[in-house]
């Protein structure tokens, strides 16, 4: 068992499930689970991206979980901070899963795409889907999904920039010890923005985000393309750029970085 307070301390695991986040959002319609129950499931017969998309995983190779929380000190306008405790904690996990296998095989850097997939160079690794409940004007609950590829060695053709950190590292890993750290990294982030250290925090998701100060292709909603330079993210998460037509800002369903 993970060396935690809270996270993973309930730690519920399933051959199969639907999605581990809608199991997560049953329980808490249904009863108040203590806060860092965890359900983890070999394979997802329903998993989900952001935004609808799905989440392909072969059954036993990678892991896919989600995480109870009440951040209920965190008002709704800076629902993104958790966002960026995930990716951090997600990238944490990665880099220590990989660190085992330097001598092994070189790799290229772990970044934090914008808002919240985690890449090896410009290859999709991991995913995040975090999923609120407002009271007022502050959270109530908040289910953090993770997938992250470990062992899967074969993606479809329909996901042609997906990786796992078994062809990053060379190395087969053990999703349970994978789990562990996440565990470990998610609740020292998540303690670290409930003691009041967002700043911190957001410094640390910047030196980490990927194409940050750097000319990047773009596209627009509309399928239009454009070149830009990522100049930071909001505090309520959009996107800060500087392209043709001077700074914006773009929410995650207006653009997306090729």
């Amino acid at each position: 068992m993970a060396n935690t307070l809270f996270i993973g301390k309930v730690y519920l695991q399933f051959d199969e499930l639907p999605s581990t986040n809608d199991y997560a959002l049953e329980l808490l319609a249904k009863s108040k689970p203590p806060e860092g129950t965890a359900i983890r499931a070999a394979s997802q017969s329903a998993g989900r991206g952001q935004f609808g998309s799905r989440w392909d995983s072969q059954p036993g190779k990678n892991l896919l979980i989600s995480i109870v929380l009440y951040p209920g000190w965190l008002p709704a306008t800076d629902q993104f901070r958790l966002s960026e405790v995930a990716a951090l904690a997600v990238w944490e996990t990665i880099t220590a899963a990989l660190d085992i296998g330097t001598a092994v095989k070189q790799f290229p850097k772990v970044r934090i795409k914008w808002p919240n997939d985690l890449c090896i160079g410009t290859r999709k690794v991991g995913g995040i889907l975090i999923q609120n409940t407002i009271k007022g004007m502050w959270l109530e609950s908040s289910v953090i999904g993770i997938g992250l590829n470990i062992n899967q060695l074969e993606f479809p053709e329909s996901l042609p920039n997906a990786t796992s950190l078994a062809l990053a590292s060379g190395l087969n890993l053990d999703p349970d010890h994978v789990a562990e750290q996440l565990f470990t990294c998610l609740e020292r982030r998540y303690l670290q923005l409930k003691q009041g250290h967002s700043e911190i925090i957001n410094a640390h998701y910047h030196a980490q985000l990927l194409g940050l100060g750097a000319v990047r292709t773009f596209a627009r909603a509309d399928g239009t393309r454009f070149q830009g330079i990522i100049r930071g993210v909001a505090s309520d998460g959009h996107l800060l750029l500087e392209g043709p037509n001077g700074m914006e800002q773009f929410t995650v369903k207006s653009v997306c970085m090729l």
